[in-house]
């Protein structure tokens, strides 16, 4: 198995994937209480980025956070939401134990909530 790390959002709310989502990926350094972003992406038509986060060269062991940016998809497919939003950027942080295997990280969310999990 190749080292990757991928993620895919859906609305469950709408039960349909979340399409031009920006995602950011940064590296956590906890030791200096340091974050470096790595990389931002957008989601496709299905909810996933076009290539992986991170590849196997790319991908080390450590502490990362994707930051879905929920908000500005939200205040295009609902119309009768309060301001500020309930949800708007969603920060999900993880450590990456083996850099040999993939990692998957799905946003399952509505404008009330959501859930992630390591998928594979």
């Amino acid at each position: 198995m190749v080292g990757k790390l991928t993620t895919h959002v859906l609305d469950t709310a709408q039960g349909r994937p979340v399409a031009h989502l920006k995602i950011e990926l940064w590296q956590i350094n906890s030791e200096i209480g340091e974050r470096t972003l790595l990389k931002t992406a957008i989601t496709n038509k299905d909810g996933r980025t076009d290539i992986p986060l991170l590849t196997e060269t790319e991908l080390n062991q450590g502490i990362y956070e994707l930051v879905f940016a929920v908000g500005d998809y939200f205040k295009t497919q609902y119309e009768s939401l309060d301001y500020p939003l309930f949800l708007d950027n969603i920060p999900i942080r993880f450590g990456i134990a083996n850099p040999t295997v993939a990692y998957h990280v799905p946003l399952l969310v509505s404008p009330w909530s959501y859930s992630t999990y390591r998928g594979s």
